[in-house]
């Protein structure tokens, strides 16, 4: 399986024809990587190393508050499923134990009276955070509006691809259900068995993920013959794969591959990925360009809200138990 790795710098550029032409060129490197393997690596964006230096300290200081403090804001207490999930309470491959990772997460912080919250829309809410750390959810906010102005450059590119409009995206984020996690995988002992699976095998559920991942990698990707290939962390990089409901938006054009993480060594590691998601009320139709003539689409129109209450409901354990 090929990974590629694009540089996306000449996203950013719009001047002259030659910069057009390069333009066209990265956009189409990623829509043949979407194609492909679902999956590819992107330098030449403008996050810099000192921000995600940075952010994993703020993650490093999360995780070592004591339990206590964690379980006060515990995602289980937020209707919106916002705040800390323990280790294994996300289980992410139904055929294995829950996933031997904690993890953090905050998305779009809507006050409570919101005229945007309501049961008709349960992912909108206020975020749950940590008191004990100065300044935590300033700098949470910060990247999560930063990363989601890169989520939506990339998906300009697949708009230019697709030979539609590179704004055609743009206004699906007004308020949206993009998800900002910090995930810490324990240190464990080193074992000649098989090792417990940090994130079971799994698609991810929305539009593309864009993934920072520490020195210590373990992120696997499956190729078409079912082996596991790895996808070691690159310097200055983030990885970015497709995920089902864009998957679902492009008629399969595009691909969402299974993928885990998996630490024979036992080594503590940190990730943040981050879940390009748009507006709760956005309609996921076939895209143009992504259905021969004459044929029907493959799937139904839904809501990207309803699509991720769908698959939120079947990963998490705490949510099935709610429904019962």
């Amino acid at each position: 399986m090929n990974i590629p790795l694009i540089d996306i710098s000449p996203l950013y550029n719009n001047d002259s024809a030659t910069q057009q032409s390069a333009k066209l060129a990265v956009a189409n490197a990623i829509d043949g990587a979407c194609q492909q393997s679902g999956f590819f690596y992107i330098t030449g964006h403008p996050i810099p190393a000192e921000r995600m230096a940075e952010m994993r300290q703020l993650a490093e200081q999360f995780f070592a508050l004591p339990m206590e403090e964690k379980l006060s804001i515990n995602i289980k207490n937020s209707a919106n499923h916002r705040g800390y999930g323990e280790v294994s309470a996300e289980q992410l491959d139904p055929s294995k134990p829950g996933d031997c990772k904690e993890s953090f997460d905050m998305g779009l912080n809507l006050p409570a009276d919101h005229a945007l919250i309501g049961p008709q829309r349960p992912l909108y809410g206020p975020n749950q955070y940590p008191a004990a750390i100065a300044d935590f959810q300033q700098k949470m906010e910060r990247h999560y509006w930063d990363m989601l102005e890169l989520g939506k450059k990339v998906l300009s590119a697949l708009a230019l691809a697709l030979k539609i409009d590179e704004n055609f995206f743009a206004d699906k984020f007004e308020h949206p259900l993009s998800v900002l996690r910090f995930l810490h995988y324990p240190p464990r002992p080193a074992t000649t068995e098989e090792a417990p699976i940090g994130a079971g095998a799994h698609t991810d559920y929305g539009c593309i993920t864009i993934l920072w991942q520490d020195e210590i990698g373990g992120l696997q990707v499956q190729d078409l013959q079912g082996n596991w290939v790895d996808a070691p962390p690159i310097d200055g990089s983030f990885v970015i794969n497709i995920g089902n409901m864009m998957a679902r938006w492009s008629n399969d054009r595009y691909k969402s591959t299974p993928h885990r993480v998996y630490s024979p060594s036992g080594a503590e590691r940190y990730s943040m990925p981050f879940f390009v998601e748009p507006d709760f009320d956005t309609d996921v139709s076939c895209l143009p360009n992504c259905c021969e003539a004459g044929e029907a689409p493959k799937y139904a129109p839904i809501s990207a809200g309803d699509w991720m209450i769908y698959c939120f409901n079947t990963t998490y354990s705490y949510r099935q138990e709610e429904e019962a």
